[in-house]
This record gives structure tokens, C-alpha cells and sequence, in this order.
């Protein structure tokens, strides 16, 4: 979905119109997911975080001051709700003890696999930046973290996954 169509839709939906919202979510929902994975590393966490996400988003949607930030606001809000359910619950150390692999394809237990391999700080950045599109001044905003410590997390990121890659 592009800038322009989740803007209109946005909109839409600040004026509780439900189908918009929906769509809207169902544009997000890969991304949202590819995000909670990365901070929760559990399949059934990123599910609660995501729906905790989207209801939030819609009881909170008439705070949002401009549409075209939604994308940045949502992510805010989920990666807050990442952490409250990581403060609740501890997280699996060992990737094959917390859960069976994804229905979802394989390749989300590949991008959990590696994900595994890079430290926990280095993991929502790349996230963030790979999959998602966010740009470093972006990232550095939705973290609290200056833009060159985000910069740092990405390479050293990049390094980990590239020697996981090299023991493959």
C-alpha cells in the first residue's frame, strides 16, 4: 500500500469508518508481525501483541495529528506493547524449546532462525530498516536513540547475520 492510499484511508478511518480501519490493518499486518517477532521471538506473544496494537490504534486513532505518520504511530504503539508483554512474561532462551515452527511459511522460521543469531538490541533496527523501509532518522525517533546508534546497530546487525549465514 502506498503513502497515498494509507493517507486516504487513515482519514477514513478517523472519521470510524470500520472498513477503512480494517483495510488499513490488513495493509500493516506483515509488517506488525515481522516487528513483534523480532523483539518477542514467539509466535502466540506477537499475535497478542499485535491485536493489543490494533485496538489501541483504533480506540486511539483521533489522537494521530497527521495521517501520513500513521505507519510510524502504529509502530510506536506496537513495539510498547512488544515490551510490556516481554516485562510479563520471560522470553525462551532457546529457539527449539519455545515453539513449533510458523504455519505461516518458511520462511518466517528462516527469519526467526536468523533473527535468533543477532543480539536482541541489533534486531528491531534491522527489522525495522530491511523489511520495513524506516529510515534511520525514523528508527532513531520510534527507539529514543541517536540516528548514529542506529547506524552502529545496523553494521554490527549485519555482521551477526553474516557470520550466522557463514556457519550455514
Amino acid at each position: 500500500m502506498n503513502s497515498s492510499e494509507m493517507k486516504f484511508l487513515v482519514k477514513r478511518a478517523q472519521r470510524h469508518d470500520q472498513e477503512a480501519f480494517t483495510e488499513l490493518m490488513q495493509g500493516c499486518m506483515q509488517d506488525m508481525y515481522r516487528t513483534a517477532i523480532a523483539i518477542l521471538m514467539h509466535e502466540e506473544d506477537a499475535a497478542d501483541a499485535m491485536q493489543d496494537t490494533i485496538l489501541t490504534c483504533w480506540e486511539k486513532l483521533d489522537t494521530l495529528k497527521r495521517a501520513e505518520y500513521f505507519r510510524t504511530w502504529m509502530t510506536r504503539i506496537l513495539i510498547n506493547h512488544c515490551y510490556d508483554i516481554r516485562r510479563a512474561h520471560p522470553i525462551c532462551g532457546d529457539l527449539e524449546h519455545c515453539e513449533e515452527p510458523s504455519v505461516w511459511d518458511e520462511y518466517n522460521l528462516e527469519l526467526k532462525e536468523a533473527y535468533a543469531s543477532v543480539e536482541e538490541r541489533y534486531r528491531l533496527p534491522m527489522e525495522l530498516y530491511y523489511s520495513q523501509g524506516f529510515k534511520v532518522r525514523e528508527i532513531a525517533q520510534l527507539l529514543g536513540l541517536p540516528p548514529n546508534t542506529v547506524k552502529t546497530r545496523l553494521a554490527r546487525g549485519r555482521k551477526q547475520i553474516e557470520a550466522y549465514y557463514r556457519e550455514e
